[in-house]
Formats: structure tokens, C-alpha cells, sequence
């Protein structure tokens, strides 16, 4: 009975993202004031600045990165590019694959221009600001794919889509909370993708805490599992994960912006046992 109720429950929200509207997604959560560059207490340069330090500081690396349910954006990889040969975007959704597509293609008409974001990054790195052509062309070389998958599934990609050994690194921002309809399932869904991971491997994951909603268009608004910090850690010891790693960004006032109830974000470096 409480399989069938899980099962249900996932195809709920699958249910729910058949209507989600990647460009009014990416203007409601990847412009200003959330991604506003010319402040500190912007949320979108903290979440580039947690990713170039977990890039950078030399035990993060090999050959490939896999990027768990990437949605229609391309921040979550633009540090690690730099580190891995092979990157692997992923989504459930053919509406966002087709997103990453268009940009991957350079086919010039991607509802968001991710230059601000390059620019901000190749800065962290520090390298000149006009680098960040050289490091659009270097993203789009390392990108070797844009696959489906699916999280809830115990084998959530597509056989010999990743190495048997598993990815050297997982990154995943905002995917497994957000397609998850409890705390269980958040759990399970953490352990599914771990599978895709080599042990000793890393775990780089971002996600919303004490949020229940978010809007993936107008109109539809999309259940979310209200987490905390005690439940995050607990869920990757439970799933064979070790924390290297917790930071917390409480969300000022003014980014609060209506189109979710999130509180706060946390950033998470982990390895598999």
C-alpha cells in the first residue's frame, strides 16, 4: 500500500510539470534582483561562488560531470567545465533538454543570455571579463550530451548512458526537493542518482530550503518538499553519502519576489562512501 501511495505521488508531479514554462522559469528566478551581479547579497552570484570554490579547491575532478535534472539553465556547470573533459547535461522534461539544446547549438534564440553569467564567472576565476567567449566555446565542446532521466526510477538514465565506474562528480541545483512529494522520496531519489556516481565520487547539490511551492509558469504552481538543514544531512548519510560541506543563504527581503516561498538555499559538498 505505501508503494502504491509513493508511486502516486510521483506521478502527481509529473502530472504537474506538463505545463512548466521554461522561459517564464528562468525570468522569474535568473534576472535581477535574484540575479543581480553588482550585489553581494544576490543569490544567483552565491550559488556561482559555492560552485567555483568546490571546482577549484583540487579534489574535485576527473573525466566526466553529470549534472542531475538541469532544468533549462547552465550556471551549475560553468565552473566545472574548466575541471572535466566530459560533461552530461540531464532533464525529465523535453521542453528544457530543448532549452539547453538551442544554446549548446548557439542557435540564438535561448529565452535567457547566459553572457552575464560567464562574465561573472570567468571574474571569479580571474581572467578578464571578454574570456567568457573562450569559455562559452569550451562549454560547448565538453557538453557530449543532453539526456532524459528520471530520479524516482532505481536506475534513473538510460543503460550505458553513464560509464559502469559511474561519473567522476554530480551536480544538482534545485531538481530533487522540487520532484519530490515527501522527504521519503527526496531520500530515494538521492540514492537512485548516487548509483551514477564512482565511489570516492562528489556530490555538489543546491537546493531550496523551507519552501513548499514554486511557480513553473504563470499559474502553475508546483509542490515542493519544505526541507531543512538537520533533514538534508540526514538524508545523505542515510543514502551513503559523506558531508564535506554546508553553507546556508538566508534570502533577503526584496528577493522574495512572489514566485515561490523559499527561505533560504543550501549548498552541499559531499563524497560517496
Amino acid at each position: 500500500m505505501a508503494e502504491k501511495r509513493a508511486e502516486n505521488g510521483v506521478a502527481a508531479m509529473a502530472a504537474c510539470y506538463q505545463r512548466f514554462d521554461p522561459a517564464a522559469y528562468l525570468q522569474y528566478n535568473y534576472t535581477p534582483p535574484r540575479a543581480d551581479f553588482d550585489r553581494k547579497d544576490s543569490i544567483v552570484p552565491w550559488k556561482l561562488a559555492c560552485l567555483h570554490r568546490a571546482f577549484t579547491e583540487g579534489d574535485v575532478n576527473g573525466e566526466l560531470l553529470v549534472d542531475i535534472g538541469s532544468g533549462p539553465t547552465l550556471y551549475q556547470v560553468l565552473s566545472g567545465c574548466e575541471v572535466f573533459n566530459q560533461v552530461l547535461l540531464t532533464d525529465f522534461l523535453e521542453v528544457n533538454r530543448q532549452e539547453l539544446r538551442r544554446w549548446v547549438r548557439d542557435e540564438g534564440s535561448c529565452n535567457l543570455d547566459w553572457t552575464p553569467y560567464l562574465q561573472y564567472v570567468c571574474k571569479l576565476e580571474g581572467r578578464r571579463p571578454s574570456a567568457w567567449t573562450e569559455k562559452a566555446v569550451k562549454l560547448r565542446k565538453v557538453i557530449k550530451d543532453i539526456l532524459p532521466i528520471d530520479v524516482h526510477r532505481p536506475q534513473p538514465m538510460a543503460p550505458g548512458a553513464v560509464p559502469s565506474a559511474g561519473a567522476d562528480c554530480l551536480v544538482s541545483c534545485f531538481c530533487l526537493e522540487s520532484v519530490s512529494p515527501d522527504l521519503p522520496a527526496f531520500t530515494r531519489a538521492l540514492g537512485h542518482i548516487g548509483k551514477l556516481l564512482r565511489p570516492g565520487g562528489h556530490l555538489l547539490l543546491i537546493g531550496a530550503l523551507g519552501e513548499s511551492y514554486y511557480l513553473g509558469g504563470p499559474g502553475v504552481k508546483i509542490p515542493v518538499v519544505p526541507l531543512n538543514e538537520a533533514q538534508v544531512c540526514s538524508s545523505l548519510k542515510e543514502t551513503g553519502y559523506t558531508l564535506i560541506r554546508l553553507e546556508v543563504y538566508t534570502l533577503p527581503q526584496d528577493m522574495r519576489v512572489g514566485v515561490d516561498d523559499v527561505t533560504g538555499v543550501f549548498f552541499v559538498k559531499a563524497k560517496k562512501d
